[in-house]
C-alpha cells in the first residue's frame, strides 16, 4: 500500500499524521536529511496522500485512482516540482517566479494544490527573496514542502518560515532491502554496498559500478607511490566526475565518493603508522598504505586527513569540482629529488 515502500522514516511520516490528526498542519515544511535517503520519495507519498481521490484510510493513498496515477507521472494540475536547471548551480529567480505564479491558481481538482521545491539548498538571495510572499501569504490549501540536505545552508528568511522535519540515513537493513527493490540480487554484493553507503540509496547504487573501483587503485596507487604523476591523476578523476553526465549532482556525488575513498585509505594508513590493526584492509594493499605512511609521518597523515574532510565540505558547497580536485591532489606529499 501506499506507504509501504517508504522505508525508515517513521518518525518524518508520524509528524505529518499527527499534525494532520489534530488540524495543525502548516503551510510550509523543511525535509532535511542527506542525499539518498527517501526525501524526495517521502514528498511525493504525501502529495499523493493528500490529492487522491478515494484515500483508504487517513492521509494513506490508493495507489489505484486517475489522481493517483497522474501524481507518480508528474502530470497532475495539482502538484507542482521547481528544479535546478542541469547547466546551473543556483535555482534561477525567474523559474521561482513561473513556481510562485502557478501555486498561487486555485486547484484545478480538489481543495489542495502541492509544490515541492527539490533542491532548496540551491537557494540564491534572488530566488529566496522571490520566494518570501509565497511562504508568508501561502494560498488556500497550498502545501510548500522544501527539500533540502541541511538547515545549515539555509538562508534564516526561507529557514524562518518553515517547519523542520529531519530525515534519518537509512539503517543496514532497510538500505539492503531497498537495494534488493532495485535490482541488486547478489547478497554479498547488498551487504558490502549497504556497508559503504553511509545510510544513502544513491550513494549505494552508484558504487555498484565497476569505474569507480577501477578510478579508486588508480588514485590509491598513485597518490601513495614516492613520486605521484598528479596531472594524469587529476585527469582520471575529473573524467570520472564528467562521466557521470552534465546533472551536477551525479557528479558532485562521483567526488565525494572519490574523497570518501581517498579518506578511508589516510585513515587506513594512519592506523598503519601507530601499530594498529585494520580490520577488512585488503591484504595486497597494506603494504603499499604501511610503506606511504611510514614515508610521510604521522603528522603528515593528520594534515591530510583534515585537508580530505574540508574538500568533502567544498563538494556539497558547489565549489568547482575541478578547483577541488586539483587542491586536494596538490596536498598528496612526493619524494623530493
Amino acid at each position: 500500500m501506499s506507504w509501504d515502500r517508504i522505508r525508515g522514516q517513521g518518525s518524518a511520516r508520524n509528524t505529518f499524521f499527527a499534525a494532520h490528526e489534530a488540524g495543525r498542519l502548516a503551510h510550509s515544511y523543511l525535509l532535511v536529511g542527506p542525499d539518498g535517503i527517501g526525501k524526495r520519495l517521502f514528498a511525493r507519498e504525501l502529495a499523493k496522500a493528500f490529492l487522491c481521490e478515494k484515500p483508504p484510510a487517513d492521509l494513506t493513498a490508493c495507489d489505484r485512482c486517475p489522481a493517483c496515477a497522474q501524481v507518480e507521472a508528474g502530470t497532475h494540475p495539482d502538484l507542482l516540482f521547481l528544479r535546478t536547471p542541469e547547466d546551473k548551480h543556483e535555482l534561477p529567480v525567474d523559474d521561482m517566479r513561473e513556481f510562485c505564479s502557478h501555486v498561487a491558481l486555485k486547484p484545478t481538482r480538489g481543495p489542495r494544490k502541492i509544490g515541492i521545491v527539490e533542491d532548496a539548498d540551491d537557494f540564491n538571495a534572488s530566488s529566496a527573496n522571490s520566494f518570501l510572499k509565497t511562504l508568508e501569504e501561502p494560498p488556500p490549501g497550498a502545501l510548500l514542502l522544501l527539500i533540502a540536505t541541511t538547515t545549515d545552508r539555509q538562508l534564516p528568511t526561507i529557514l524562518s518560515r518553515c517547519q523542520v522535519v529531519r530525515f534519518a540515513p537509512l539503517n543496514a537493513t532497510d538500505l539492503k532491502a531497498v537495494l534488493e527493490d532495485r535490482g541488486v540480487e547478489d547478497p554479498a554484493k547488498r551487504d558490502r554496498l549497504a556497508r559503504l553507503g553511509n545510510g544513502s540509496v544513491s550513494r549505494a547504487l552508484a558504487l555498484d559500478d565497476d569505474s569507480i573501483w577501477q578510478v579508486r587503485q588508480k588514485l590509491i596507487e598513485g597518490l601513495t607511490s614516492p613520486r605521484p604523476q598528479f596531472q594524469p591523476l587529476a585527469e582520471t578523476w575529473s573524467k570520472f566526475n564528467e562521466d557521470a553526465g552534465k546533472e551536477t549532482a551525479a557528479q558532485r556525488m562521483r567526488a565525494s565518493l572519490v574523497l570518501q575513498f581517498l579518506i578511508e585509505a589516510v585513515q587506513h594508513a594512519l592506523k598503519l603508522s601507530l601499530g594498529a590493526t585494520v580490520p577488512d584492509l585488503d591484504p595486497t594493499e597494506a603494504p603499499r598504505l604501511k610503506a606511504f605512511a611510514d614515508r610521510v609521518g604521522t603528522g603528515v597523515l593528520m594534515e591530510l586527513l583534515d585537508k580530505l574532510v574540508e574538500a568533502d565540505f567544498f563538494v556539497e558547497r558547489r565549489v568547482q569540482l575541478i578547483l577541488i580536485v586539483e587542491s586536494i591532489l596538490s596536498k598528496f606529499p612526493r619524494e623530493k629529488g
